[in-house]
């Protein structure tokens, strides 16, 4: 029977980065190249300021009869969105409230730079009618980039919902428990958890969402042991609400056996749903991005949290296009020979100051030379 090749390096999946300010230095950048084209154009200063005018009290225009389009509709949401207070239906549709100070610096400007006689009615109607056109086409609708960095800022994605739901409602009552039942079932099986860096939960972020409710289905080297100490606890009105962990053996490539407790983030299984399900309107494309926000969420959330640390280790993978019988165990026992190389390198590291004590007197007696050695008073060998 062939062996299944054991793959020698682990590809780590992508997570995106939180979105640094390149974009609004490009636009610097854009704006000094702006300045100087227009510097070199040989245009005089009134003719330039003119035109700034001209396009400022334009887009302050178009900012304003956007505000008046949304103040048409939140009005009819007084009550419900906005607690009865029309300044704060006002405060949130006309956003931020420089527009119109903003309109009347440009207007007064606009009057005293131009001499040719145009009247400025004219010119403000001709913007309104601009505005409202490209208002009404929806030529003005943010782009999907612009969609996620300001959810993403605002930290209002499904993504975050789901990791800080998951984390208080889950993550902060078991794990600081954890260390506690590692302890009481190692007491009993002192050859299954020899490595204390094991001692953790370890879970499975597949970027896929897709979760097995079965791990023994999902890969047959994976296989069911026991299940850890229980806790119980009164949970928004359920008494005795039950929390416990599964300890699993994984067989790795030499038939050598790992021993850890491991589950799926169930959180994911919510994200599947919501792709599968018409009424959420949930593409293929946006499950995986906040399955990707998901786990980079998460793992800010735990490494804030002093009481859950050294207690978890997250696994997120992306699953080969190819399926591949026993991935999941190479992927989990990847993470468990880390953790062992972890433990080795700080025992190895203590052990320097450990024997140090020991070793003094030896080294000691190696540096003394004869001539340093007590000689007695007399030197007639009596």
């Amino acid at each position: 029977m062939s062996r299944e090749p054991w793959p020698r390096q682990r590809s780590a999946p992508r997570i995106p980065e939180p979105r640094g300010g390149r974009a609004q230095r490009a636009a610097y950048l854009l704006l000094a190249l702006c300045a100087g084209a227009l510097l070199l154009a040989g245009q005089s200063l009134v003719s330039i300021a003119r035109s700034l005018t001209s396009h400022f009290a334009t887009l302050q225009i178009g900012a304003l009869l956007k505000g008046t389009c949304y103040l048409a509709e939140e009005i009819f949401h007084l009550e419900s969105r906005h607690h009865g207070s029309f300044w704060r239906v006002v405060s949130t549709c006309f956003s931020p409230s420089w527009h119109g100070p903003m309109l009347l610096i440009c207007g007064s400007a606009y009057v005293a730079l131009f001499s040719d006689g145009q009247p400025l009615g004219l010119h403000f109607i001709l913007a309104s009618l601009c505005q409202l056109l490209i208002l009404s086409l929806g030529l003005q609708k943010p782009s999907a980039v612009e969609m996620s960095e300001m959810s993403e800022r605002s930290k209002q994605n499904v993504a975050h919902g789901l990791a800080w739901s998951y984390y208080v409602g889950y993550l902060k009552i078991v794990l600081p428990r954890l260390k506690k039942s590692m302890e009481e079932f190692s007491r009993g099986n002192p050859n299954l958890m020899a490595c204390r860096k094991t001692w953790k939960l370890h879970i499975l972020v597949p970027l896929s969402c897709d979760v097995y409710d079965d791990l023994e289905k999902a890969d047959s080297n994976i296989q069911y042991v026991t299940d850890l100490t229980e806790t119980t606890l009164a949970r928004a009105g359920t008494k005795k609400r039950v929390y416990k962990h599964s300890l699993y053996t994984i067989r790795d490539e030499e038939n050598q056996l790992w021993h850890c407790a491991v589950e799926y983030a169930t959180p994911l299984q919510s994200l599947w749903a919501m792709s599968q399900d018409e009424c959420a309107a949930f593409s293929r494309e946006e499950r995986l991005e906040q399955a990707k926000l998901f786990y980079r969420t998460l793992e800010e959330i735990l490494k804030s949290s002093k009481e859950c640390a050294d207690t978890y280790r997250l696994i997120a993978y992306e699953e080969p296009e190819e399926a591949e019988t026993h991935f999941l165990s190479r992927e989990i026992v990847w993470h468990l020979r880390q953790e062992h190389r972890e433990e080795i390198a700080v025992l190895e590291g203590s052990h320097p100051h450990t024997p140090s004590t020991a070793l003094d007197s030896a080294e000691l007696s190696l540096q003394i030379s004869v001539s340093d050695l007590p000689q007695p008073l007399r030197t007639d060998g009596f």
